[in-house]
This record gives structure tokens, C-alpha cells and sequence, in this order.
């Protein structure tokens, strides 16, 4: 049986820290910035933690 592949979309979009945390960006950062305050600008570009199962699944889909 060949070796499991990975999931490439969640590869790209997910990172999984030394930690095992999982690591996603935010949405809502990419147009119509000018009506977004700055202070929101600013908190969309850092990264935020996936939780519970979620975060389970997406290990299993990066890890093959």
C-alpha cells in the first residue's frame, strides 16, 4: 500500500509549534482595510491557537 499523503491545503495553511500547539492565521485581514481600525489591523496579523478537536484533526492531516 503506497505511504499516506498529507493534506497540502491544511499544510499551507496551519503550522504545528515544538509544543504540539496548531497555529492558524486570522481571517478577515485581507481587503476593505480602510473602514478597519488600526488597533484591529494590528491584532489580525498575529497568529491564533486552534483548540480542542479541531486541532486534533489538523494534526492528523499535516502529519501523514
Amino acid at each position: 500500500m503506497p505511504k499516506q499523503k498529507s493534506h497540502r491545503g491544511a499544510s499551507k495553511r496551519f503550522k504545528v509549534t515544538a509544543g504540539g500547539k496548531v497555529l492558524r492565521r486570522n481571517s478577515m485581514a485581507n481587503h476593505i482595510m480602510t473602514k478597519k481600525t488600526t488597533k484591529r489591523k494590528r491584532r489580525l496579523r498575529k497568529t491564533s491557537e486552534v483548540s480542542g478537536k479541531v486541532a486534533l484533526k489538523i494534526k492528523q492531516m499535516i502529519s501523514h
